[in-house]
This record gives structure tokens, sequence and C-alpha cells, in this order.
């Protein structure tokens, strides 16, 4: 079974996240900020991380950068976030992220993006 790790501290969108990834049949992992992401990562090293930028203490970058850093983690980054400027999507795409979906997001697009960085 695939692992997806949602981070994003925005209980609704976690709740619908978990959801939609449990029902297309994905183990999922829950982190609220990006301290907690960091450990979730080194434990359970998930095979897609969907992740928020804008957190308290550990922003999304600081994940990205931690991912890149790490050669024993093989996970994808999509960058899901509220920062929608081609600047924001360019510093993303430097920072690491796979794919950057901006919110308001369509639920179909995340599930098509998991599954085609997971196939």
């Amino acid at each position: 079974m695939k692992k997806v790790l949602l981070v994003d501290d925005e209980p609704n969108i976690i709740m619908s996240l978990e959801f939609l990834m449990k029902k297309n049949g994905y183990a999922v992992f829950i982190a609220r900020d990006g301290r907690e992401a960091i450990g979730l990562l080194d434990r359970h090293q998930p095979d897609v991380i969907i992740l928020d930028i804008m957190m308290p203490e550990v922003d999304g970058y600081e994940v990205c950068s931690y991912i890149q850093n790490n050669s024993e983690l093989n996970t994808k980054i999509i960058l899901l976030t509220a920062k929608g400027t081609e600047k924001d999507i360019n510093k993303g795409y430097d920072a690491g992220a796979d794919h950057y979906i901006t919110k308001p997001f369509s639920t179909k697009h995340v599930v098509k993006t998991v599954q085609n960085l997971t196939a």
C-alpha cells in the first residue's frame, strides 16, 4: 500500500484530503506543522507528501529542503498552497516540489497527481 503524508494546519483541508486518499487506497499519515511532518517522514518514509507552505514554526519550504537533503527519503513532494504567484510557484519548484497545486483545488486533480507520482 502506498503511503501519503498530509501536512496542513487547516483541519478542514486535512479532513477532506484524508478521506480522499483513504478512499483511493492510500495509507495516510497526518501532520499539522512542518516539525511534526519531519518526524513522520523519518518514521514512515511516505511515497508522497502533500504539503502546505504557510505553517507555524517550520514552513513547507523547510520541509522540502529536509527531504532534498535526506538521501534515505524517496518522497515525492506536492505543494498545496494558497500562494499562487509565478514567483511563489518558481520558489516551490526550486525548493524541490515535484508538483504545485494552488488552493482552492480540485480533488480530482489532487488524486490524479498522487496517482501519477506513485505509479
